[in-house]
C-alpha cells in the first residue's frame, strides 16, 4: 500500500514538483495550496506524512505542524517543513513548532527522501506503541 503523502505549498510549480518526485517514489501525492484545504485532507482521510510550506502566503504554515501534534490521534504523522528559510534559528524555530524535520529550497530530494523514509517507519512503530486515542 502507498503512503499518502499531503503536500502543502502555495506555489504552484512547487507543488507540482514535490507532487511530480512524490508519485515517481511510489507515494500517493495530495497537493493543496492553503491551510483550510489541508485541514479538510486530514478531515476526510489522514495521510501518512505531511511535506509543509512554512510560508503559505499570509499564513504561517506551521500552525498545521502544531495542531497535529495536539491532536492524539494524527500526533504521530511525520511533518517536514520545505523552507527557503535556511538560517538555522528559522531551522530551530520549525523543529520546536512539531515538525520532524526540515528541508531547505531548493529541495535536495536525497534528503527529502531520507526523512521521509525515516519518519514515516518511526511513525509506524510509535502508532503501533501507542494505544488508540477512545
Amino acid at each position: 500500500m502507498k503512503h499518502r503523502v499531503l503536500v502543502v505549498e502555495d506555489n504552484q510549480p512547487n507543488r507540482e514538483l514535490l507532487c511530480d518526485w512524490l508519485e515517481a517514489e511510489g507515494f500517493e501525492p495530495l497537493g493543496t495550496d492553503n491551510l483550510e484545504q489541508a485541514y479538510a485532507a486530514f478531515k476526510n482521510r489522514p495521510p501518512d506524512a505531511v511535506l509543509l510550506d512554512v510560508q503559505l502566503g499570509a499564513e504561517d504554515g506551521l500552525s498545521l505542524a502544531t495542531w497535529i501534534r495536539r491532536e492524539p490521534e494524527l500526533r504521530h504523522t511525520p511533518v517536514i517543513a520545505v523552507t527557503a528559510h535556511a538560517m538555522v534559528t528559522d531551522q530551530e524555530r520549525v523543529i520546536q513548532t512539531g515538525c520532524n524535520a526540515c528541508v531547505s529550497k531548493p529541495v535536495d530530494f536525497k534528503l527529502l527522501r531520507k526523512h521521509l523514509q525515516q519518519w514515516l517507519s518511526v511513525a509506524s512503530v510509535l502508532r503501533k506503541q501507542t494505544p488508540a486515542a477512545k
